[in-house]
């Protein structure tokens, strides 16, 4: 079914004389060396990997993989980012627009990817697709950046994230509340970033992110069909919630002085093409002026960021049942879904709040969408909608939005590490599958442990701040690589062919390059960390494939 493709220097793993997939070593009683990658000169570099999903269990329909897009893009940030969104672009339009951009962006690339995806249903999805496009080298620099930052810096983030609305419901459970306190980080300042300034240890919060963790890594040990029932339940539940706060708030949230403010005559404020916007560079840096199109890809971090995920899907190929048909169709319909439903919660927001107000205020319509407490936009509408009880509503969703997206994120995220190690170039162990469950154990453990040191450290949210641009990089080298393999591989079976291709791929190229130089330029605290990460991974990359392995030569890549 899948062409031998055109050989080409990579790096790739042999298989010994038993059949046995899993990359060789130096030595064997080096536990907790790398695998490294032999190369072959008797066979391609699809013919060679293509072997290496055979030994999982298709496990996931249309519905599981549809469920995975949404569950692992809903979060908790379509209740909060829209505060700091509503700041920088002191519109109601622009607030929308910076959705809708989310929007536009996610779903060309999403039906992009479907080409990819039904082209190369393998383990490491995105991992894959950079590997055979462009090379092995940008392969791992996607899966170093994804393990150090991406996946694992957003399943802490979500982690803490469930810690702190759960402490609405039990007060003990805070950031203020250490159980073990081992260091306060001072703040260092590098030019116009601040890094450091959090403390380091456990306290109540970061403890509930850190048993969450650990349980859902260990439950996704025994079985994908037990890991898929869970996403399809928390995921349908969530879905329910937000299209609850879409329909209550359309039919009861209206608010007479939040329409006044936001639609009778007010909704085009400051969103002409020639207006000027206020921003910040850098921490502590110059107030500069810039236009409506540079203000809305500064906006972007957090719209896109809330979107983000929707590739997750695609680490779980080997897995999928009928991929060719259904991981395209599940990005479409998944992305699909999530963004009229943030687009329609946006909407609430601002017939329910008016978008301006006070940081002192003492009413909700006072603060307003810029100045809900602790940016919590959606308990702030639920709130004014329906009381007190509105306001537990609320946190409710969100606990359960968010132990949903967290489930999504650990299941998809080792499967990436999975294929890495069977390319040799991670832990050798972590190409292990479970002897009765079929399941990447080792890397599920690996993912956790990580994880849980992130959540002690508290550098999480530092984290975060890095991963929009340094996954926009990833998304726009990938689509890149889709023109890539039109050319060097044009007679590669694709079972499906990108919407639009080569315009809308383009189009997205474009923007995303846009959004990216911009942040580089206006939000350098958030883009440069991540750009480091990621070249970072480039000696690390040559250091670990040039391993020589006893008993043959290893030539460069």
């Amino acid at each position: 079914m899948y062409p031998a493709w055109p050989r080409r220097s990579s790096l790739v793993v042999r298989e010994s004389d038993d059949c046995d997939p899993r990359p060789t070593t130096n030595d064997a009683s080096h536990g907790g060396a790398l695998s490294t990658p032999t190369t072959s000169t008797s066979a391609s570099d699809w013919e060679i990997h293509s072997h290496q999903d055979k030994e999982l269990v298709k496990g996931l329909g249309l519905t599981s993989a549809t469920m995975l897009v949404i569950g692992s893009m809903i979060g908790s940030g379509i209740f909060i980012v829209s505060a700091e969104i509503s700041r920088e672009v002191n519109s109601p339009a622009l607030l929308l627009g910076a959705w809708a951009m989310a929007g536009l962006m996610t779903i060309i690339a999403a039906v992009s990817y479907g080409e990819l995806a039904a082209m190369m249903p393998r383990a490491g999805g995105q991992y894959v697709y950079l590997r055979e496009s462009l090379g092995p080298l940008w392969g791992f620099l996607y899966g170093w950046t994804l393990f150090l930052v991406i996946q694992t810096g957003t399943i802490a983030a979500v982690g803490v994230a469930f810690g702190k609305f759960l402490g609405v419901f039990f007060p003990s459970i805070s950031s203020t509340q250490w159980i073990l306190h081992l260091w306060k980080v001072p703040p260092i300042r590098l030019g116009p970033m601040v890094l450091g300034n959090m403390d380091v240890g456990v306290n109540t919060q970061n403890l509930v992110a850190i048993i969450m963790v650990i349980g859902l890594s260990v439950v996704n040990i025994f079985g994908l069909k037990t890991g898929a029932l869970i996403q399809n339940v928390f995921t349908a539940a969530k879905l329910s919630a937000l299209f609850a706060l879409a329909v209550f708030g359309v039919a009861l949230g209206r608010n007479a002085t939040a329409i006044a403010a936001n639609f009778s005559g007010h909704f085009w404020r400051n969103a002409a093409l020639g207006a000027q916007h206020a921003v910040q560079v850098g921490v502590g840096g110059p107030i500069v002026m810039v236009g409506t199109l540079t203000i809305l890809a500064v906006s972007q971090v957090g719209s896109l960021f809330s979107m983000d995920a929707w590739n997750n899907v695609t680490f779980t190929a080997g897995e999928v049942k009928n991929p060719s048909r259904n991981l395209p169709l599940s990005l479409a319909l998944g992305t699909g879904v999530v963004i009229a439903l943030y687009l329609a919660c946006n909407f609430v927001y601002l017939n329910t709040l008016p978008l301006q107000g006070s940081p002192q205020a003492t009413t909700l319509l006072g603060r307003g969408i810029q100045h809900a407490a602790e940016d919590r936009v959606g308990t702030a509408v639920m709130t004014q909608m329906f009381g007190a009880t509105g306001g537990l509503l609320m946190a409710a969703a969100i606990l359960i939005s968010t132990f949903g997206c967290n489930n999504g994120l650990i299941l998809t995220g080792a499967r990436v590490y999975y294929a890495m190690a069977k390319d040799g170039l991670f832990f050798r162990g972590v190409a292990k599958l479970h002897p009765t469950h079929k399941t990447p154990a080792v890397s599920l453990m690996v993912q956790m442990v990580w994880t849980c040191l992130l959540c002690i450290s508290g550098s999480y949210g530092q984290l975060l701040d890095y991963i929009i641009f340094a996954a926009l990089l990833f998304y726009i080298l990938t689509i890149v690589g889709l023109f890539v393999l039109r050319r060097t591989r044009p007679n590669a079976e694709r079972p499906y062919r990108a919407v639009g291709y080569p315009v809308l791929p383009a189009i997205y190229i474009v923007m995303a390059s846009f959004v990216d130089v911009v942040l580089l330029r206006y939000k350098p605290q958030f883009t440069w960390p991540g750009l480091i990460v990621v070249l970072l991974g480039i000696p690390v990359y040559f250091a670990w494939s040039r391993r020589p392995q006893r008993g043959n030569t290893t030539e460069s890549a």
